[in-house]
């Protein structure tokens, strides 16, 4: 993660927009544009700042005959904010998102957004408009910047957090901007180009533009080794045990995982960031796998036993892992990575998941003897039916209500915290998708990143689970969310109200006064945030929650926001579990 120093010379302009533009160019921002549609993105995240205003009118400038932008510009309220709802919506559309600031004051609130899109693996474009290339080759003294004539500052910062940070000049542009693209969809990692406010207006050549930028290929060499490798390993293994990890949604790989997992004598467990990448109902389904926070007892034992054991896209992370409590050595397992796989010491590199993914299914069929199918999974029962009644509601009931009221094909948006460990002990219905962020668990990530997710995949009913803490460093975006209009499906969102930081008191000082968060008034806040049409209630009782959720039903299209009441210092068991550990 360095600085590609041959584009970031700060370097007077060679060419300049107006009348009279060359035949068969485009300016700088014309041409990320294009480069962004052609790689499948719609919608332009961000906030306007007077370095990034010339680049910002060359983003959104009509394209066609009828006058429709280029990109959809969406505003946020903050950086931090339209970078999370970048994220989002590069996770659901399995493709790069991008995000534009302003220098310095808007790329620095963006930062935390952008460390939690690389150690998510989430390939988010940082566009940040710089003051032009003459005043910075003149150092200067410049608004946002730290007035001390250096313009780098915030690239290396960015450099830390990104696969690659490029300033671009005039000359070269275009390359830059290629390679920058590329890095970001090869590594599934985010990227930061500077573009100074004349390089935004300088003019390039669009012949480049002919051509669709090809997605990095597996080189072809590893790919036959690795071939060989994983047929050598796994013939003759009457079971193979896959632990499916979050870097398969990176790739799209879905399908191909149900490929894999339809192969007699396959058995996959899921980490918990990809907890609904396998039909849950699937009769080859573990569940998920946390080492000693495995809910199953019988999960643990085989993914901790299992010879051979197949990682696949799996992250090793505490969260992720139970703790570092799994009961298998990684070392010894086939690991199958965004850009390279291992069997049995050996290293296959320039080989991406997708390819390696499909070897691994090639040499599953092709394993001799044949293996026997294997003992159908008994799906996990479904929860008990919890008494309708007047009793307060405690996370015990409210999971179980949720479970059965939620449909086939729903995406779930769960908080870190509260939410996301509640939504891991559910069995989701076929076809839903669970959207957290487990490894960087920054909160308050969720409530923009459903916004982004919502505008990826509008026609999808999405749930969004949050805790009021949370909620209150995010909640800015609100309004944009319930919007009529904003997606085909009305989103809901239930603000789970425990008075505070309940994952923090459960971890250390439960009383500290640094727990407590202001109470808000939180059934005004979608009119007062800009969305008064939606549909407000406030639930205390299991009653209340299951008549709520039947009018949702009942009112499909109206947006829902619902604060939810629960106990100060109640949660999922598998929160208590984890908070022990942590502390």
């Amino acid at each position: 993660m360095t600085t590609t120093a041959g584009d970031s010379t700060s370097t007077t302009a060679t060419a300049t927009a107006g009348t009279g533009a060359p035949a068969g160019t485009v300016t700088v921002g014309a041409y990320l544009a294009h480069r962004l549609r052609q790689l499948g993105v719609r919608h332009l995240f961000g906030l306007p700042g007077d370095f990034n205003l010339a680049l910002l009118d060359e983003l959104l400038a009509p394209t066609t005959g009828d006058g429709e932008p280029a990109l959809r510009w969406i505003g946020s309220a903050n950086e931090l904010n339209a970078g999370y709802a970048a994220d989002g919506y590069a996770r659901i559309r399995r493709g790069p998102a991008a995000v534009v600031t302003t220098f310095g004051v808007g790329e620095l609130s963006l930062v935390n957004a952008l460390a939690g899109s690389c150690a998510e693996d989430v390939p988010v474009v940082s566009v940040v408009g710089m003051p032009a290339t003459g005043a910075q080759a003149a150092g200067a003294l410049l608004h946002h910047s730290l007035a001390d004539g250096d313009f780098d500052h915030f690239v290396r910062v960015a450099a830390e957090v990104t696969a690659s940070a490029t300033v671009l000049r005039a000359q070269g542009a275009a390359a830059a901007v290629d390679r920058a693209l590329l890095t970001a969809v090869g590594t599934s990692k985010p990227v930061y180009l500077g573009v100074p406010a004349d390089v935004a207006v300088a003019r390039v050549s669009a012949a480049p533009l002919a051509r669709p930028l090809r997605v990095l290929r597996s080189d072809s060499g590893s790919t036959a080794e690795l071939a060989a490798a994983l047929r050598a390993h796994l013939a003759g293994a009457p079971e193979v045990t896959v632990l499916a990890g979050p870097r398969l949604h990176r790739r799209h790989l879905e399908e191909r995982m149900r490929a894999v997992a339809a192969c007699d004598g396959v058995r996959v467990a899921t980490q918990s960031a990809s907890k609904a990448l396998l039909d849950e109902s699937h009769p080859a389904n573990l569940g998920v796998y946390a080492g000693r926070f495995t809910t199953s007892e019988e999960t643990r034992r085989r993914v901790d036993t299992a010879s051979p054991l197949v990682l696949a896209g799996a992250v090793m992370t505490d969260f992720l892992t139970g703790s570092f409590t799994h009961g298998f050595d990684p070392d010894a397992a086939v690991d199958l990575q965004l850009d390279h796989a291992r069997v049995a010491g050996d290293v296959f590199w320039g080989v991406y998941l997708d390819d390696s993914l499909r070897l691994l299914h090639e040499a599953l069929l092709e394993r001799s003897p044949a293996p026997a199918p294997l003992p159908r999974q008994e799906p996990r029962p479904a929860p008990a039916p919890v008494a309708v009644d007047a009793d307060a509601l405690t996370h015990a009931a409210f999971w179980p209500v949720l479970q059965r009221w939620l449909r086939p094909g729903t995406l779930l948006v769960a908080e870190a915290g509260t939410s996301f460990y509640g939504a891991v002990e559910m069995t989701l219905p076929d076809g839903c998708d669970l959207l957290g962020q487990p490894v960087w668990s920054s909160i308050g990530y969720t409530l923009p990143a459903t916004l982004g997710a919502l505008l990826a995949d509008p026609g999808r009913e999405t749930v969004l689970v949050i805790g009021d803490g949370s909620a209150q460093l995010t909640v800015q975006e609100l309004g944009r969310l319930l919007q009529p209009g904003l997606a085909a499906a009305a989103p809901t969102v239930l603000v789970l109200n425990n008075d505070g930081y309940t994952v923090e008191r459960a971890i250390r000082s439960p009383e500290a006064v640094y727990q407590d968060v202001v109470a808000w008034d939180w059934t005004a806040l979608p009119a007062a945030l800009g969305a008064p049409g939606t549909l407000v209630r406030r639930v205390t009782t299991v009653g209340e929650l299951v008549a709520v959720l039947a009018e949702r039903r009942a009112e499909p299209s109206r947006a829902l926001f619902v604060e939810v009441v629960l106990p100060r210092d109640d949660a999922p068991d598998l929160l208590h579990r984890l908070a022990r550990s942590v502390r």
